[in-house]
Parts: structure tokens; sequence; C-alpha cells
């Protein structure tokens, strides 16, 4: 139980990663040229993610110097990222029947076969040219992090690479999952917020309903949905860097973001995610897109309503 408290995992699965990595980690030599194993590079790393931005109290604890935990952590974080596809991939057509069976159990909203939604991860300031481009609606630097969920809290799709001052919808609207999407490479439908347009493939809320059908269609939508915002709740509190700022360089920071991805999805598919935990995101709260977005966007929304108000009345009537 210690362990499991301080690394966010139980033994094994650290074990498990650790072997994942430890081929192409091997030891790394100190400023004196003392080795560090594998083991100490990847607890320490995995610590520094689970309790935030305290690089001299996680050096200490496990014998190494924060210098020397600055580029371990960087190290790690890049070859755990490196295994992306295999722990992070969307669902095949086999796996999407049994995901849409998944999230119909949930509230009656069939054919859905993922939830998206974006949060916000706390950055250091990026320098560069435009820094002022990093920081986000609430004021402070960020990367505006895309995620698709499926119905266990899994993540199936991520998108890193924005910056915090983007809109929700650009990204999606950017993102190769939408052109796959587009393509009639995947079926189903995900369920987004109303930061983002109606579409064929991407169902929002009603924003004023009328009928029965519209309130219990939106009833459903919010319940389904929900497993994007619990998988958010999930994450950050299991990877308190999220909270506390990561102290990295911006290309580290990406890596370490799906880093942190892919340690969720193992844990997930190891069935270890079984406490009650704080779910809120406070970074989740609905917006509408801005007016550049919106013009782009209003042909895909207006066929899109339609395609919404069929799915309701076949659905909810």
């Amino acid at each position: 139980m210690h362990f499991k408290n301080r690394y966010r995992m139980r033994k094994e699965t650290a074990r498990f990663i650790i072997q994942l990595v430890e081929e192409e980690l091997g030891n790394f030599e100190n400023n004196r040229g003392l080795p560090i194993n594998t083991d100490i590079q990847v607890l320490a790393t995995l610590r520094y993610l689970a309790k935030g931005a305290y690089g001299t109290e996680i050096a200490d604890h496990h014998g190494i110097s924060q210098p020397s935990l600055s580029k371990i952590a960087k190290r790690v974080v890049v070859a755990i990222a490196r295994h992306r596809e295999r722990f992070i991939s969307f669902p095949d057509y086999d796996e999407q029947q049994s995901i849409k069976a998944d999230f119909y159990r949930i509230a009656g909203c069939p054919r859905i076969v993922g939830a998206i939604d974006c949060t916000h991860i706390n950055i250091k300031n990026p320098g560069g040219d435009y820094p002022v481009l990093f920081i986000n609606r609430k004021g402070y630097y960020s990367l505006n992090v895309q995620v698709v969920s499926d119905s266990k809290c899994r993540i199936r799709d991520i998108v890193e690479r924005w910056r915090g001052s983007t809109h929700d919808s650009r990204i999606w609207k950017e993102s190769s999952l939408k052109r796959r999407f587009q393509a009639g490479d995947t079926t189903g439908i995900l369920l987004g917020d109303n930061g983002y347009a109606s579409t064929r493939y991407l169902l929002t809320p009603v924003l004023n309903p009328v009928t029965n059908a519209e309130n219990r269609y939106n009833r459903a939508h919010c319940s389904t949905r929900n497993v994007v915002e619990r998988l958010f709740g999930i994450w950050k509190n299991k990877f308190r860097c999220f909270f506390n700022g990561l102290n990295l360089k911006l290309e580290t920071t990406k890596a370490a973001i799906v880093a942190a991805a892919n340690v969720h999805n193992i844990i997930i598919n190891d069935k270890l995610e079984n406490e009650r935990q704080d779910l809120s995101d406070d970074d989740n709260d609905d917006e509408h897109p801005d007016a550049e977005d919106f013009r782009v966007e209003v042909e895909d929304n207006a066929q899109g309503n339609i395609f919404r108000r069929q799915y309701i009345q076949r659905y909810f009537n």
C-alpha cells in the first residue's frame, strides 16, 4: 500500500514499465560517473509525475541529485512515450461493437464509440518568440490536450501538441481522427460538448431543448459523455504534475503527457483502477467556438443538426 500511495500504481505495474524500457534506457551515469540503474530511473520519474514539480525531494528520496533527476526524467518519459501505438489506439471494428454496447448500457445512447473533450495541462513559460500564445483563458501557460475516452475511461486517442490559447474545436478540426471519421474509416459516433460543431459523427447537446425527446436525449448525452470527465479526474489525480506544472522543456513536456497516458492505460488494462477518486476537472467548462471557428463550421453544424434531430427522433421519441 505504501508503494502504491507513493507511485500511484502497484509494484507489478511498475515492474512491467521498467521491463518495457530497460533495454532502451540502460544505466545512466551521474556527474560523478556512478551508474544509476533502470529501476531507479523509472521509479524516480514515476514519482516525479505522481507528485509534481518537487524535484529536490524526489531526487533525495531516490539517492540522486536534482540535475541527474532532470536528465533522467527526460530519458524515461521519451522512452515510455515511444510505445504510444501499443497502448493508445482507436478501437478496430470488432472492439467498437463491444464499446458501443458498453456505452449504450450507461444511459441508452446507441452507436457511441467515444467521448471527446480537451483539458489544459499546466506548463512553465515555454519561451520562444510568442509565449503568450500558450496562455489559456484562465491566465496560465498550458497545452490544450484533446482526449477521446472509451467506456472504460481508457485513452483511445490523444493530441498533445496545441498551445493553451487554441480552442477545442480547432484541435478537433485539424486532428487525424476527424479525417478518419470523414473518410468513413471508422464507424460509430463521438459525444462532445457544445464547444464542438454537431456533425454526423460527433453529437453535441441540444442548447435549448423543447420537446420531451430532446430533454431525454440531453440527459442521456450528459450521463454518457461523463466518462471523459471521469477520465480526466482519474488521470490528473494520479499524475499531480498536471496540476502543479511540469518543469520540463516543451517537447519533453509533450512526451511526458503521452507517457502518462500510456501508464494510465496500462493501469486500466490491468484492472487496477478500483479506488474512488476525485473525478472533477475544473478545466473543462463548456464554451462556444470563437467567431473564426464558427464561420468555418456553419455548414457542418447545419448538416450535423439535421443528423442529430434524426438521431433523437429515432432513439428518444
